[in-house]
């Protein structure tokens, strides 16, 4: 393509005026985009603060509805739900409990607010007293014994009403464990968002206090990805999709801004993006020291994501991103 050059061609004629801007903008952020992550414990009126997530807390059923109600109200397209036990144990058994505070949160949403996609994270590290996303041997974790458990939990999620199932644990042959126990069970219209690219990240810090959910020893490098590699994503992507996965997802965003590009390119399947603890605690550790504006700041990573390619995103900053997109343009 010949490009007139200057004088004749002058690009800044179509950025004189908000209206303009947003007549020839090519990336657009909406309200039903977004995703709002819901820490749920048992209890009543429960509201506990995370200290290192200014504005999020974990909360029981009845105070879960009130922040969801609000994001439904936003306009906000769903919320993901993790669960904080009353007892934990070497297999996480309190994950696939009916009763448990995850399922009894997906009744809830279904019954008040039908209009929300409910996902629920599907991972062991919540409810196992030693903080690994699966059964440990001999210290590491035991992929294939952890697989059926998975399936478990995500079945107990079904069964509740969720809308889609997201396994985050990284196991290599999660996903098409789970599709295969779901169609088994009569539940073929669930569907599943893979947590496909999951990598071994710092930017966690912060949801590991949120969800009580830290490792007792050792880390989740053995199966979570190398932040190094970006083919090995693809390679994971693919092995999702063909497993039976119906979207998958990138985990954290920011960082990994290539990642999302490419795995849109490179498969045309809906890509999720986890906007993720570390992140959203930056922006907001950053806008109470007044190094930065906080909601342009909010607004403009969100942007970004939504630009390298993810289709939705999930995000502390759901509802509050939802408002200012109600009240004006994003930028």
């Amino acid at each position: 393509m010949i490009m007139p050059s200057y004088p004749s061609s002058r690009p800044r004629r179509l950025r004189r005026t908000g209206a303009l801007r947003a007549l020839v903008r090519e990336t657009r952020l909406a309200a039903e985009q977004l995703v709002l992550p819901l820490f749920v414990r048992g209890g009543a009126k429960v509201r506990r603060p995370v200290e290192a997530m200014p504005g999020v807390a974990q909360l029981s059923v009845d105070e879960m509805l009130r922040d969801a109600e609000a994001a439904a109200k936003a306009g906000v397209g769903g919320v993901l739900l993790f669960g904080i036990p009353d007892t934990k144990d070497a297999v996480g058994s309190s994950a696939w409990d009916d009763e448990g505070p995850v399922q009894q949160a997906v009744r809830a949403l279904k019954r008040d607010l039908p209009q929300l996609v409910v996902i629920t994270d599907v991972c062991m590290c919540e409810y196992t007293d030693h903080g690994h996303c699966g059964i440990l041997r001999d210290g590491d974790v035991d992929n294939d014994a952890t697989l059926e458990l998975l399936a478990k939990e995500a079945l107990s999620h079904a069964r509740a009403g969720a809308d889609l199932v997201a396994p985050s644990d990284m196991m290599d042959g999660r996903v098409g464990t789970i599709r295969t126990a779901l169609d088994h069970a009569g539940l073929s219209s669930v569907g599943i968002l893979s947590y496909a690219a999951k990598y071994a990240s710092v930017f966690y810090g912060p949801f590991r206090e949120a969800a009580e959910s830290a490792p007792r020893e050792g880390d989740r490098r053995g199966y979570q990805m190398d932040p190094a590699n970006a083919d090995e994503a693809l390679r994971e992507v693919r092995l999702d999709i063909d497993e039976g996965a119906d979207a998958v997802m990138v985990k954290p965003a920011g960082p990994y801004l290539d990642i999302i590009t490419r795995m849109k390119e490179g498969t045309g399947y809906p890509v999720a993006a986890y906007q993720v603890s570390g992140e959203y605690a930056m922006i907001r550790a950053a806008a109470e020291r007044g190094w930065l504006d906080g909601e342009r700041a909010m607004m403009e990573s969100l942007l970004g994501i939504r630009r390298a390619g993810a289709d939705f995103i999930v995000t502390y900053f759901a509802t509050e991103a939802a408002l200012r997109l109600g009240r004006a343009p994003a930028l």
